[in-house]
């Protein structure tokens, strides 16, 4: 085959692939709105990889044990890749920019694939109903589909050199603070054993300004725009209602809404 004829074929790519998920993630994250954007940012939220029971499986994850970090592929399950577009406005731009979609972390993509290195934590081999991954410093929804996992190598995937492009900007957190009803709240419910550390990751969540990226351009904490302005967003079991006050972030109650 000639070089055209090889440049020829290789723009003309039918072939299709169809993926069988190995298992989801049951993630603290109960609804889009409030994920950190990127895994590690909140370290505190964690999530456990519920394979498939299946002894294939089981016995494909010997030796994981042995290394800190782990690569999850998964997939954006409640994205439309279908409609997909070539640009987007990234929220680390604040959304007043646009870069192509591929030279984003967008999961709005040609195919809806997402790439997470999170810390392992714990692998359960005798789990009911097959094994168990638990897992530090998710940014997945929760039910969301696994692909793959792959150990994280610090040799191959550490890149000291390495830059950011457009996100080279370091990323700006907001102050938060807990009311005197939030706080008793807080402490009751980090008792139970289901939900550690969970005032910790309601302040990285919030620090991170989980509001929409032209939101927050048009209306900054600062502003008096925004003060007063009230949300909300799901977590475990439970509903987080805060505020902007005095540019700062107010957790305002924390309300059980599932059993």
């Amino acid at each position: 085959m000639s070089e055209n004829e090889y440049i020829e074929s290789a723009g003309k790519i039918a072939m299709k692939f169809e993926f069988e998920p190995i298992g989801v993630v049951n993630s603290c994250f109960k609804e889009k709105f409030g994920i950190p954007r990127q895994p590690g940012l909140a370290t505190q939220a964690l999530g456990v990889i519920k394979l498939r029971d299946d002894p294939f499986l089981k016995q494909a994850l010997k030796g994981l044990e042995g290394f800190s970090h782990l690569w999850i592929i998964f997939v954006f399950h409640r994205h439309d890749s279908k409609n997909w577009k070539p640009s987007i406005r990234p929220p680390r731009l604040g959304g007043a920019k646009k870069v192509g979609v591929l030279a984003s972390r967008s999961p709005h993509r040609p195919n809806p694939i997402g790439l997470s290195a999170v810390k392992l934590l714990n692998v359960n081999l005798d789990a009911p109903g097959g094994a168990e991954i638990t897992v530090e410093g998710v940014d997945i929804l929760d039910g969301t589909p696994v692909l793959d996992i792959k150990p994280y190598l610090p040799y191959a995937d550490g890149v000291a050199d390495a830059t950011s492009g457009w996100a080279e900007e370091p990323i700006v957190r907001q102050e938060v603070v807990f009311s005197s009803r939030a706080l008793t709240q807080v402490e009751e419910k980090s008792a139970d054993s289901r939900y550690p550390r969970l005032k910790q990751l309601i302040e990285e969540m919030l620090a991170l300004d989980p509001r929409p990226a032209f939101q927050s351009r048009r209306m900054p904490a600062s502003s008096r725009e925004a003060q007063g302005s009230r949300y909300g967003f799901a977590l475990y079991d439970f509903d987080v209602k805060w505020e902007i006050r005095d540019g700062k972030f107010v957790v305002l109650e924390i309300l059980s809404v599932r059993c």
